[in-house]
């Protein structure tokens, strides 16, 4: 089975403390490595000095959904089958790339996310009822029962990664409308493989505020159901679908 060719996406905002060390590990794994610098005004540019990477600056912060885009595009012109994101703050794992590829390869065509399932236990109790919810709203959605929709640590097939540029809405909600609009117009399966996770608290403040973060996605993508009409259809496939969970070393 011949493995996919992939870029590294990785999307920073002051990470000035994790930043060499994510991108170093990814280029373990990887060639294309990209980082999209979202208007960082502390040493994030200067770590990632000397290292062998494709940089794109923006001048201010555009937004996580922004930042992606701009790195989706430049993986595209790469010629890549497909895209691997990974958050620059040090909460994924760069050993866990090859992983998602080799699943990426059983599973063509298919969104293989980094479900954070290792160590489940040491994340904390708000974040862990917020992911709930949110698996719950998006799985509805998208008509299929999924974990850990939220990890940023996700493989995106080419086609997915190009309805992303071209269709996916810029906002808040970016990686969760991907999820959205790759299974309604590309009939687009998400499979799950458990990944180990660091918190908040162990490298530096989150930005990511569990109960309006949550509260915000979870009225847009139940918006997005009743805006196509489909409101017990997509809830009756989610329900009756069983969640994809692959462990590619067992």
């Amino acid at each position: 089975m011949t493995a996919p060719r992939a870029a590294v996406v990785i999307p920073a905002l002051n990470e000035e403390r994790a930043i060499r060390d994510v991108v170093a590990g990814a280029l373990a794994h990887c060639v294309d490595v990209i980082v999209v610098d979202d208007g960082s005004t502390d040493g994030t540019v200067a770590a990632l000095d000397g290292l062998p990477i494709r940089l794109i600056r923006h001048a201010k912060p555009g937004g996580k959904g922004n930042a992606l885009r701009a790195g989706f595009r430049a993986a595209l012109e790469l010629g890549v089958d497909g895209v691997v994101t990974m958050d620059g703050d040090g909460q994924h794992s760069p050993d866990d790339i090859p992983r998602l590829v080799r699943v990426a390869a059983q599973r063509p065509g298919q969104i293989v996310v980094g479900a954070r399932l290792i160590g489940r236990e040491r994340q904390p109790r708000i974040r862990r009822v917020a992911n709930d919810i949110a698996d719950w709203g998006i799985a509805w959605a998208v008509g299929q029962r999924l974990i850990d929709s939220q990890s940023g640590q996700r493989w995106y097939p080419r086609a997915v990664v190009e309805l992303a540029v071209d269709v996916v809405p810029q906002g808040f909600v970016f990686e969760a409308d991907i999820l959205i609009e790759a299974a309604r117009r590309l009939g687009t399966r998400v499979v799950a493989v458990p990944i180990r996770s660091r918190y908040a608290g162990e490298f530096r403040a989150s930005h990511f505020k569990p109960l309006r973060d949550f509260y915000r996605i979870t009225r847009h993508v139940v918006g997005r159901v009743v805006e196509a009409g489909s409101v017990v259809a997509s809830y009756r496939r989610a329900r009756v679908t069983p969640i994809e969970l692959v462990d590619p070393d067992a």
